[in-house]
């Protein structure tokens, strides 16, 4: 399969685990606690797949980049948590590091 499709499926599972954890209640929810084990188990099992192709500094920006802006704008909508000036310069400057780490890897 498509190192950069088992990428993007990896991002998807982390986002999903990581909602997962916030709404397991610290574990005490275990339908959603066992989301969190499913969610962080895929996106490990296909981040290691598309590791073997890959080279890992970019892939690990990218996958923790793009996890962490998409997990920020699952907080923002559906959590009603707030969006700061800061908090758009901070995704602004993962988005920027991302950026500049893969136009490094393609000299």
């Amino acid at each position: 399969m498509n190192p950069w499709i088992m990428m993007a499926g990896a991002i998807v599972a982390e986002i999903v685990g990581t909602t997962a954890l916030k709404l397991s209640d610290g574990f005490a929810r275990l339908g959603w606690a066992a989301v969190v084990v499913a969610g962080y188990g895929l996106s490990f099992y296909l981040l290691s797949q598309a590791l073997k192709t890959l080279p890992i500094g970019l892939v690990y920006a990218i996958w923790s980049g793009v996890g962490t802006v998409g997990t920020a704008i699952i907080g923002l909508v559906l959590f009603g948590e707030t969006f700061s000036l800061f908090k758009a310069a901070g995704i602004a400057l993962i988005v920027g590091g991302v950026a500049v780490l893969n136009a490094g890897g393609a000299h």
